[in-house]
């Protein structure tokens, strides 16, 4: 069985487009998933990457056009400019973590999380949400908030941002077969063409 990777962030608009068009790749090949939310500024420390509000006028603009246009493709409801955004993902991400952690599959709850934010101007930082999203997609509240405030889930976010620099993401949401990195939900269609090719993985020459 084929395992992806996938390395991500809990407010991050491009992982919100392309989460269910990656169940769905996987679900298609039957691979398996592993879900690894990460400290998103660690990845960037390396990658050189800043920001939105940091990146110039004409960088800002146009992740604004590429977001309608990827939603509008994968026929998602967006907000550009959500009422909470910027947001700490770190409470949700560590909440993925736990639910993983507890043998859970986390994806319905990461949808609602990604939704909560781009869509449905909620507020991914407060408990009380995370809980309701956890109830709707059948997860116990009270044991996954607990273990998502104990240390060991900011530990394995920490050490998920380290797998993903080593695997060579330079942001989120990044794929990765077979050592092979995916860097952008518009890379799904590809990952879906290599796992139907079978082919060995790509890799630099410069590394």
């Amino acid at each position: 069985m084929a395992v992806i990777d996938y390395y991500f962030t809990s407010a991050s608009p491009f992982t919100y487009i392309g989460h269910r068009a990656l169940c769905e790749v996987a679900e298609k090949h039957r691979c398996e998933v592993r879900f690894k939310p990460v400290n998103l500024g660690a990845v960037w420390e390396v990658s050189g990457a800043v920001p939105p509000a940091k990146r110039p006028a004409v960088r800002q603009n146009l992740r604004m056009i590429e977001l309608q246009r990827h939603a509008a493709f994968r026929g998602l409801k967006i907000n550009v400019q959500p009422k909470y955004f910027p947001v700490d993902s770190s409470l949700a991400d560590r909440v993925v973590i736990a639910l993983v952690e507890a043998g859970h599959d986390p994806r319905y709850f990461m949808g609602k999380v990604f939704a909560g934010v781009w869509a449905n101007e909620e507020n991914i930082a407060d408990a009380a949400v995370l809980a309701s999203y956890l109830s709707q997609t059948g997860n116990d509240p009270v044991p996954a908030l607990e273990d998502a405030r104990q240390p060991w889930t900011a530990e394995i976010r920490e050490r998920n941002a380290q797998e993903a620099i080593a695997a060579n993401a330079v942001g989120v949401p990044t794929y990765v077969l077979n050592g092979e990195p995916f860097w952008g939900q518009d890379r799904i269609e590809l990952l879906d063409h290599a796992l139907a090719a079978g082919r060995p993985p790509y890799h630099s020459p410069l590394a």
